[in-house]
């Protein structure tokens, strides 16, 4: 439960409990000690009121006329209130008027159990009690000056306690936003956002864990610059192999397959008409070798789009667009390319092209799509490109094939993205790639 609590609450808390504490040991302090010493303080009073009773005892026994000594000691006593003659058969006196006392809250005053303190002495003459020396201290001066002791202590206490809240409160609350700083600065790191460091503030502890991770969002911006040159090392050389092997095919299979086509209609011409199974068999091989040639220009077409050079980007899409259509008639297929992706080239335009047609060979195998949109723009210094399709969409449990493995691997590489969304039944392969200074020549060429 403790682990729920936020830092604020973690030190408001035993604060306060720690007042409350305070206040319940302060009331069991006050109930102890205060009896003790009210009773301390009113014992002289007490002892002075019993000599009292004992010397007017021993004056009335030796007085000729005890009468007139006893009024003449009542009249002495004038209007004092703690010590008092109370004559037999008279009424109880009143409790004595205290104002102050008043004032004090009567949970206060039963918290203290004030003990009885009044006492009666007896007063005789001749051996017949006459009266009493009573003894009823006014306790209401006493029980003030408690209760405004009481007070100051606990106003003090508030005080402190509020002054600690407050203090306590801005501490939480400056620990906090580094602390806070440091979380997003962490949540950057982990979106792949190493570029905006954290500023150290705070306390020391706090400020060598920015400095701490500072240091790794450093380790991890050269680990992840190293990827991607890596990445884009092996993307270069697998287009480089690419175009090998088309080179190998365009140079050595294509003149093979284009003697063997020619060879094949010469032996064609040359059969006489009546070898019949001769002919049959010379024209399978025709046939044989236009469909290799077929297949080895759709290997070239996959393996060098030798469009991009000759035709642009932007035409090269084109190409790759109607191609598409060609082999799927039913397929509607809608398109938005950007023009100035022609100032697009070398990894970066290979990297489109390579999305964009592997996007639409996937639509073509396994969408079951009836609509099929291609846009392609340079945006705020990124190319876009988008392939949105209404078909069956990708399997839960293998989105990414081999294909679109590579050309996510083809995007970071260019420190780019690659998604996969399902959005209002249609599925989209959207791509974001830097433009850098093919978007300056692309605004350059639009203002022309």
């Amino acid at each position: 439960m403790w682990e729920r609590f936020s830092l604020r609450t973690r030190l408001l808390l035993p604060l306060g409990l720690t007042f409350v504490a305070a206040l319940l040991a302060g009331a069991v302090s006050l109930q102890i000690f205060a009896t003790a010493q009210l009773m301390e303080e009113t014992e002289p009073a007490a002892r002075s009121a019993r000599a009292v009773a004992a010397a007017l005892n021993s004056a009335l026994r030796t007085s000729a006329n005890p009468q007139e000594t006893l009024d003449a000691f009542v009249q002495s006593l004038g209007a004092a209130e703690t010590i008092r003659f109370r004559g037999l058969g008279t009424g109880p006196d009143a409790p004595p008027e205290g104002p102050p006392l008043g004032r004090v809250p009567g949970w206060f005053i039963r918290l203290l159990v004030i003990p009885e303190f009044r006492a009666a002495f007896p007063v005789t003459i001749e051996g017949k009690q006459v009266g009493n020396i009573v003894f009823a201290p006014d306790m209401s001066a006493d029980i003030y000056e408690k209760w405004i002791g009481f007070l100051a202590i606990a106003c003090s206490g508030i005080g402190l306690m509020l002054l600690t809240g407050v203090i306590a409160h801005f501490t939480a609350r400056s620990a906090q936003r580094p602390l806070q700083n440091l979380g997003d600065g962490l949540t950057r790191m982990r979106t792949g956002d190493y570029d905006q460091l954290i500023t150290p503030s705070g306390p020391p502890e706090i400020r060598r864990s920015a400095q701490e991770a500072n240091e790794l969002a450093r380790t991890l911006h050269r680990l992840s610059q190293d990827n991607r040159s890596l990445l884009r090392r092996i993307v270069s050389l697998q287009d480089d192999e690419r175009q090998d092997m088309a080179r190998e095919l365009h140079d050595e299979l294509g003149p093979l397959l284009f003697g063997i086509r020619a060879n094949t209609v010469v032996l064609l011409e040359s059969i006489p008409s009546g070898e019949a199974e001769l002919r049959s068999a010379a024209e399978g091989i025709l046939q044989s070798v236009e469909t290799l040639q077929h297949a080895n220009r759709r290997i070239l077409d996959r393996l060098r789009p030798l469009y991009i050079q000759e035709l642009g980007l932007e035409r090269s899409i084109q190409t790759l667009l109607r191609n598409a259509k060609a082999q799927a008639a039913e397929l509607k297929v809608t398109s938005e390319i950007d023009v100035t992706l022609n100032e697009v080239d070398g990894l970066l335009s290979q990297t489109v092209y390579r999305v964009i047609q592997e996007a639409v060979t996937n639509v073509l195998r396994h969408a079951k799509a009836n609509a099929m949109h291609v846009a392609a723009r340079i945006h705020d210094r990124e190319v876009i490109v988008e392939i949105s399709d209404d078909g069956v969409g990708f399997p839960a449990d293998r989105m990414f094939g081999r294909g679109l493995t590579g050309m996510l691997e083809r995007a970071r590489a260019l420190s780019g993205t690659l998604e996969l969304l399902r959005e209002a039944g249609r599925t989209c392969v959207r791509c974001r790639l830097p433009a850098g200074d093919a978007a300056s020549n692309a605004r350059g060429a639009k203002q022309v």
